[in-house]
């Protein structure tokens, strides 16, 4: 039984919910494990297509629990290298869930928040919703969650946010790459994630799993070893039942078997 992550599904969409709300839904170590444990299950499930990742209260992560940081500081080297592969890998399995990720940020997404939104695949936010890179703050770094936040935001983004731990809203937020849309209240995003999830539904889904895993293979590869992988890569798909029944519906205009299962 999750303490403090709690799961549902319905039609295929998934909800992963942070449910800490008195404390802005930090996380501390059992988070962690719960939200990896979480990934790491609805990635493998054949009823899943979507995967919602979702926050009780009023805030969406604000970093690190408080009281979680009171025993960092009597932590050994090795216990906070442990400790941050941990966090890694949970942002990890996020990051390379099989099935499509949004976030659904309202609120305060601060630190290692910023960390979460920043693995998923889509990220929908409140126009009242604020970011924050606050680590410096407080004498320490935004190390184990940079590649994903720079992965976002770039290079030159990521270190004026990363060295300035200035606040941005949900608006600036877009325009850097972290945020894809913005609305005035809940009730539009959640009808707008509805809505992408439905479109997402609809796509194949092994073609989706390789989708994000083309994407991100692709990113560092020299160009000789990008064209050899995604012509293979193509080429397996097209010859694949779900590639086959993908091409044969759209030639003979019907919904494929991934919609409408035989």
């Amino acid at each position: 039984m999750s303490q403090f992550v709690t799961q549902s599904i319905d039609a295929k969409i998934a909800t992963v919910t942070i449910n800490r709300p008195e404390l802005h839904n930090a996380f501390n170590e059992v988070v962690i494990t719960e939200l990896t444990e979480a990934f790491v299950t609805l990635g493998q499930s054949d009823e899943v297509r979507v995967v919602i990742l979702a926050s009780e209260g009023k805030s969406f992560c604000a970093g690190a629990d408080i009281n979680w940081m009171k025993r960092m500081i009597d932590y050994s080297f090795e216990e906070n290298v442990t400790d941050a592969n941990a966090m890694a890998l949970m942002l990890r399995k996020i990051r390379e869930c099989p099935k499509p990720v949004i976030a659904r940020v309202h609120g305060a997404c601060i630190g290692g928040g910023v960390g979460l939104a920043a693995a998923c695949d889509i990220v929908a936010a409140v126009d009242k919703a604020f970011f924050c890179l606050s680590e410096v703050k407080l004498g320490i770094l935004p190390a184990v969650i940079s590649p994903f936040v720079m992965e976002k935001l770039g290079s030159g983004q990521t270190r004026r946010y990363g060295l300035t731990a200035e606040r941005f809203n949900s608006e600036t937020a877009k325009q850097l790459g972290l945020v894809q849309e913005t609305f005035a209240d809940a009730d539009a995003m959640d009808a707008w994630i509805q809505e992408i999830s439905q479109v997402l539904i609809g796509n194949g889904p092994t073609a989706l799993a390789l989708c994000k895993r083309t994407l991100s293979d692709v990113a560092n590869l020299p160009w000789d070893n990008v064209q050899a992988l995604t012509s293979r890569r193509i080429s397996a798909q097209r010859v694949s039942e779900e590639g086959q029944d993908g091409l044969k519906s759209f030639l003979e205009k019907r919904k494929p078997n991934w919609v409408n299962p035989l």
